[in-house]
């Protein structure tokens, strides 16, 4: 691949800092510095941005590569669509699992020890979910995707389009959407934290004796 070389070079002769052209171009500085160094790949509008910067036409910049950005591209969006599922159906599992627990701890009063398959299972569907939730942040950042349309533009094949008149300001998450998912996260950790504390010592001592 030899984009990254490309962008690098333009860069310099325009005496340009990688801060500077990720301003003109609504990404990161991370961002710039991941093509360049062929870590990842500039979409279709950031390519048309960068043509336009450099005085440039799309061909200079790719000259060959188009095949493998595309391949890399394309695997990156399916994979974070992929993710995406496996995050929402494990979670819900989860939940499924310590809604049974309750009710064989709760309602049938069985003892804590015959529950210990269920409460292991929903750990593992837990560790899962997260594991699905981390791999998906770090695709998002390699791919500077921001708000929640990028990520679904970019999940589906479309442009992402990052340019907004105000620039990196307005592609933050908006306040309602941070929300909805703080009182997400936070209710799936009360509820771990509600069956935990109601169970612990039961726990404790199964473990310990």
């Amino acid at each position: 691949m030899e984009i990254g070389r490309r962008i690098k070079s333009y860069r310099t002769q325009l005496g340009m800092s990688q801060d500077a052209l990720a301003e003109r171009v609504y990404v990161s500085r991370q961002t710039i510095s991941s093509w360049e160094n062929d870590k990842t790949y500039p979409d279709v509008q950031s390519l048309l941005i960068l043509s336009e910067v450099f005085g440039a036409t799309i061909d200079d910049l790719v000259k060959g590569d188009v095949e493998a950005m595309t391949k890399t591209l394309d695997t990156d969006a399916k994979t974070m669509l992929r993710l995406g599922f496996v995050m929402l159906a494990f979670l819900l599992l989860m939940i499924l699992a310590l809604v049974w627990v309750s009710v064989q701890l709760i309602v049938w009063d069985w003892p804590t020890e015959q529950t210990v398959p269920t409460i292991v299972l929903a750990l593992v569907l837990w560790g899962v979910a997260m594991f699905a939730a981390v791999w998906s942040e770090r695709l998002k950042k390699e791919h500077d995707l921001v708000t929640y349309q990028e990520v679904l533009s970019f999940m589906t094949g479309k442009d992402v389009d990052r340019a907004t008149e105000k620039g990196r300001r307005e592609r933050l998450i908006p306040t309602w959407m941070k929300v909805i998912r703080t009182v997400g996260t936070t209710l799936i950790a009360a509820a771990i934290g509600a069956f935990v504390g109601y169970n612990g010592a039961a726990l404790m001592d199964l473990l310990l004796g």
